[in-house]
């Protein structure tokens, strides 16, 4: 059930955790972390290298040791060991995926115009129109899901596929985990084509260059070319319109060879779209940085796939709070 407000106390905690927030990315966009590595530097010193004001950098770098994220000692401050492997850019590890935070950060602060004009009041391009600092940005953050990629490749019967398909892959990080699990698999990650060149450039990081393809193109216009044994459509459905999902489907369902599988991960909605709480609140994330985006329910993508002609409809859940909607022809 969904958690109450049940105290003044409850509701500004809840209120006020944007401050967090803000303190967190604006050390990442000022590059804090990432100067600190390895060093412990006064605060005067690294205003000097960030290019910032001595007194304000001072003061944020005292929040990020109240929030657990800096240490001090003799006015001193250093790297924790958890944002020494997780937010110094330079590290594997690095969540990159915060730089897609900073730009949602600027869409969710239109929420209450969206909501009276009933969609973005901020996007005037399209995702294949957006610079390559954004688009980067956004890959980075789909990117971080590898471990997601991981538990859905458990999930799934990857049997016998010899060919897979992954609309709107970008990273393809889901690509890549299931091919660890089947190394029969040719994959062919297809995206916009502002978005393959970034997409090669994952694909040559994780040693996959023989493996996977890309294919450039828009998913609601162009070809998906060949046939396949399983076409996944990982966190794209929350983009697009219901008319809009019809016709994916509709292109997925043709381009699967007879038996294949039509795998949809997304938040899938109860009915009352009021659980899980994470889909009720991503809903909103569409509205204010999408056209004709939402959150869809079980019987919304159902329908999508039995008007393909998709039989043997089922649904896996995943401990992301995500879920699988499978479909065969």
């Amino acid at each position: 059930m969904p958690a109450k407000i049940t105290s003044p106390a409850n509701l500004l905690e809840m209120v006020n955790a944007y401050r967090k927030s803000r303190i967190i990315l604006t050390a990442h966009e000022l590059n804090i972390f990432t100067i600190l590595d390895n060093s412990s530097m006064s605060s005067a010193a690294l205003s000097e290298k960030a290019g910032t004001d001595p007194r304000a950098t001072d003061r944020l770098m005292n929040a990020l040791v109240a929030i657990g994220l800096l240490e001090k000692y003799n006015s001193l401050f250093t790297n924790t060991s958890f944002t020494s492997k997780f937010l110094v850019k330079t590290q594997s590890s690095f969540l990159g995926g915060l730089s897609h935070q900073v730009q949602l950060w600027k869409t969710w602060s239109t929420l209450t115009e969206a909501v009276k004009q009933g969609s973005s009041v901020t996007i005037k391009e399209s995702i294949g129109e957006r610079d390559e600092d954004w688009l980067k940005s956004f890959l980075a953050a789909m990117h971080s899901r590898s471990q997601q990629a991981k538990e859905v490749a458990d999930l799934l019967d990857l049997s016998g596929i010899k060919q897979m398909l992954d609309v709107g892959g970008g990273s393809g990080a889901f690509s890549y985990a299931f091919l660890r699990i089947n190394n029969d698999i040719v994959s062919t990650i297809f995206d916009l084509p502002s978005v393959v060149p970034i997409t090669q450039n994952y694909i040559e990081k994780e040693g996959f260059s023989k493996t996977v393809k890309t294919l450039g193109g828009d998913y609601l216009k162009d070809e998906f070319g060949g046939k396949y044994d399983l076409v996944l459509v990982s966190a794209v459905v929350h983009i697009n319109s219901q008319e809009e999902n019809q016709l994916l489907v509709n292109k997925c369902s043709k381009a699967l060879n007879s038996g294949g599988q039509l795998v949809i991960m997304d938040h899938i909605m109860s009915e009352d779209r009021t659980e899980p709480e994470i889909g009720a609140i991503f809903a909103l994330n569409m509205l204010v940085g999408t056209e004709k985006g939402d959150t869809y329910t079980e019987s919304e993508i159902r329908s999508w796939m039995t008007n393909a002609g998709l039989k043997n409809i089922h649904v896996k859940n995943t401990q992301q709070e995500t879920y699988l909607m499978i479909g065969t022809k």
